[in-house]
């Protein structure tokens, strides 16, 4: 039987570098909180428990984090990341292993973590190690004559000799459970910050004889953490750009690989084209030889192959079957429905509707909560006036149905098969199939409504002239 997993997650930290009143482990990354990254990945791991220490803003960090496996556990006094462990200790059992990350460490991935979390055993800790050019602020990693790991010294209590070296303490470490709860409580804060480093515990295990495992992750960007607004924007560019690889890998050609954001999960079919400032959020499926234009952004929606949307549309909770042309500047709101090869142009509005196969709606129009049949024509400038101040009420179109412009649909109202409709209409009662209504006031010509003016009587005694 396995050893069970337990996995710690720091989140106590105030941030006072993010210059916020938000604690630093709920700021946005790629569309999701920092520690929501951290959970996500460490959910993979199918952790036995799972822990997440809050300090600063508990109340907004337990509000904005959804999860019923959650223990959370509060760190009273920011003592120190084993100060910090400590406090989640008494809900872990003796027998397990602990596996510590970090809320502000949002982009380790799932297999750096498995190698972590594998090394870890009774008599073995893991440790999380990177080498990097610029080691400035990170914890040192001491190794003797044969290259084993000693210790860990941080930055400030640092000799000039010991600041040369270049591999550094990524902070994410595990450790049996039984050694923690022995070691964490002996640990000094004796030290430049007046903390009780977690770090410590790898010399206290070196003086027992346990091994200690190194692992490192496969990009130094995986183990980064976010201390300010500036770390997070890098962060975010380098996230940005492994989305925009997968893409390209998976058969999308991008215009600008770092003109794309992706808060999301995006799948796409091959030969998919994305133009620049294109934005992709929640779940995007994306068909065959779509064409993505300039600034759209697609939300929570399907689009069928060959569709084309045209620039600074939005997509959102939507579904676009093959062949259908969207935008430019249109807004599929949720439980939109465009069938194939039908059309929805610059600046129309559709929610709550399904638009048939071959149907136009293509300028100027608001469409909401209509069933709309096949080769429907909507002119420019029909609404649906779907809300009466307290419910709202549906509009039914049939196959082949004209709407002139400038029609007010008032619903509820069903229009027949291949029924039209007079521009400037509006329509309260149903049309039967093949009618024409016409709803407006006959139109009256007044003679000299307008009074003259100077200029008027000069032009008339030129013209007498």
């Amino acid at each position: 039987m396995a050893t069970p997993l337990h996995i710690v997650v720091l989140a106590a930290g105030q941030g006072s570098r993010m210059k916020s009143s938000l604690p630093k482990v709920i700021h946005a990354l790629a569309g999701r909180s920092l520690l929501n990254h951290v959970l996500t990945t460490a959910r993979g791991l199918q952790p036995d428990g799972l822990h997440v220490v809050i300090g600063h803003g508990a109340d907004q960090v337990r509000e904005q984090t959804p999860g019923s496996d959650i223990q959370w556990v509060i760190q009273r006094e920011q003592l120190g990341t084993g100060h910090a462990v400590a406090q989640a200790l008494p809900g872990i059992p003796e027998t397990a292993r602990v596996l510590v990350l970090y809320g502000d460490v949002p982009l380790t991935s799932p297999e750096t973590l498995s190698r972590l979390a594998a090394v870890i055993a009774r008599d073995c800790l893991g440790l999380l190690t990177v080498n990097l050019s610029d080691p400035a602020g990170y914890g040192r990693i001491l190794r003797d004559s044969r290259g084993d790991v000693t210790g860990i010294v941080e930055q400030k209590d640092a000799t000039p000799e010991q600041l040369q070296i270049s591999e550094v303490n990524t902070g994410l470490l595990g450790a049996p459970a039984e050694k923690l709860k022995r070691w964490l409580p002996a640990l000094s804060s004796n030290n430049a910050q007046a903390e009780y480093y977690l770090t410590d515990v790898i010399a206290l295990a070196r003086t027992e004889g346990l091994g200690i495992q190194v692992s490192q992750p496969d990009e130094p960007e995986e183990v980064q953490g976010v201390n300010n607004r500036a770390q997070l924007a890098q962060l975010e560019r380098w996230f940005q750009h492994q989305q925009a690889l997968m893409l390209m890998a998976g058969g999308a050609s991008l215009a600008d690989p770092a003109r794309i954001d992706i808060r999301g999960r995006v799948e796409t079919g091959h030969d998919v084209v994305i133009d620049v400032n294109a934005v992709m959020e929640g779940e995007v499926v994306l068909g065959d030889r779509v064409h993505i234009g300039p600034g759209v952004v697609l939300r929570d929606c399907r689009v069928g192959s060959d569709v084309r949307v045209d620039a600074y549309s939005l997509i959102e909770g939507a579904r676009v079957d093959q062949g259908a042309v969207i935008g430019p500047f249109a807004r599929l709101r949720p439980d939109a429905l465009v069938g194939r090869n039908a059309r929805v142009g610059n600046f129309v509005e559709i929610k709550k509707s399904s638009i048939g196969a071959e149907s136009k709606v293509n300028h100027l129009s608001y469409v909401g909560d209509t069933t709309m049949g096949e080769a429907v024509n909507i002119g420019a400038g029909t609404i649906t006036c779907n809300y009466d101040g307290t419910s709202k009420h549906h509009t039914t179109l049939g196959h082949g149905v004209f709407i002139g412009s400038n029609t007010s649909l008032v619903a509820p109202v069903t229009l027949g098969a291949r029924s039209v409709t007079g521009a400037g209409s509006t329509i309260n009662r149903n049309v039967a199939d093949r009618e024409l209504a016409v709803a407006r006031s006959r139109q009256r010509n007044i003679p000299d409504w307008v009074a003259e003016t100077d200029d008027d009587q000069d032009s008339k005694k030129k013209g007498e002239d």
